[in-house]
């Protein structure tokens, strides 16, 4: 029999009327309660979510992304995506999550009451044109000929150099049109997160947080934009959305085991705080940084103690989620207790 999980698409706060609420329920998606918050889940099958193929990872992206749009579209404007992929076996885990992240979550949705994101791609909307005028760029010219003087073939080692010097081109022609686009728009945005360019042909890939008051604006500068560059660029928007790149809510489960080997790694005591733990590190690390030698065993130690500061970090900032104290026990009984951490996806 397939394993029952509940995927949980984000928080929104409880201020929204019964009718929003009810809104959805006959789509398969609704709501769990802790206090004045609610988590948009939906039953699903766990045993389909498959990471690692990109086709099934495709089809979650999207259902994910149409099913918080929906709800942003039936009036839900507050609302705190969750990281792709989160989904716990029960109510209970729901409630546990939503009970360890809630002061988080409320003053993450303070923040972006009024906030959306704006996603925005530049293209060149001729790129053969824009290849074929980097060829006869004088150095490209210069070089080509350089290449000839040897015969009248090209070698392939030639042909790479001239494909790194038109690509080198290329990267400074859009570098200088990517910031002329950013310096008009970012007197708009409260902030802005720039993503990986898919190939040569896209200039811009970027999400913009604004005030939503702003998003007619922001499309105004966008349309100056386009008679800028006279119809030479694709100007893509898409949104308003929640913001995904901003403000997205990651879940994550730690290991028992690895703190308890942290612990002893970094040598804390069982009950400690965030000062001690970073006072171990720093003793730690000045025996083992690279920089004080090159032995593999001081830089294998060096990583070692790395990664046990911060499973340490992870453990004090859940730990302190539960009891809302400085100071953390690392006992076997408290560790079980303080294994789910809610944090902001960085």
């Amino acid at each position: 029999m397939p394993a029952q999980g509940i995927y949980i698409y984000g928080i929104v706060p409880n201020f929204y009327g019964t009718t929003q609420f009810q809104s959805f329920e006959n789509s398969g998606v609704y709501a769990i309660t802790f206090q004045n918050i609610s988590a948009i889940v939906s039953d699903r099958d766990s045993t389909h979510l498959n990471y690692s193929d990109r086709e099934s990872l495709g089809y979650l992206l999207v259902q994910h992304q149409e099913t918080v749009e929906e709800l942003m579209d039936k009036g839900f404007k507050m609302i705190l995506p969750l990281r792709l992929g989160t989904i716990v076996r029960t109510k209970d885990e729901v409630i546990k999550i939503l009970s360890r992240g809630h002061d988080l979550m409320i003053d993450t949705l303070k923040k972006i009451e009024y906030l959306t994101e704006i996603d925005l791609a530049v293209t060149w909307a001729d790129f053969p044109g824009i290849l074929r005028e980097i060829s006869v760029h004088p150095d490209i010219i210069a070089l080509k000929e350089d290449m000839l003087k040897t015969g009248d073939i090209i070698k392939k080692v030639d042909q790479v150099k001239m494909g790194l010097l038109v690509e080198e081109k290329l990267d400074k022609k859009s570098k200088k049109i990517e910031l002329e686009i950013l310096a008009s728009l970012s007197s708009l945005g409260i902030d802005i997160k720039m993503h990986e360019v898919m190939n040569g042909e896209m200039i811009i890939n970027a999400a913009f947080l604004i005030s939503r008051t702003k998003k007619e604006k922001f499309e105004q500068a966008i349309d100056q934009l386009d008679k800028k560059y006279n119809s030479t660029l694709n100007f893509k928007l898409v949104g308003p959305l929640p913001c995904y790149s901003f403000y997205t809510l990651e879940v994550k489960e730690l290991n028992p085991e690895q703190v308890k080997q942290a612990s002893k790694e970094l040598g804390v005591k069982e009950k400690t705080n965030e000062n001690e733990i970073k006072k171990a590190y720093l003793e730690k690390a000045k025996i083992f940084h690279p920089d004080n030698g090159k032995d593999n065993d001081d830089i294998e130690n060096f990583n070692m103690i790395q990664n046990a500061y911060h499973t340490l970090l992870d453990y004090s900032a859940a730990a302190r989620q539960s009891s809302k104290e400085d100071l953390i026990s690392l006992a076997k009984e408290e560790v079980n207790e303080n294994l789910i951490l809610v944090k902001i996806k960085e």
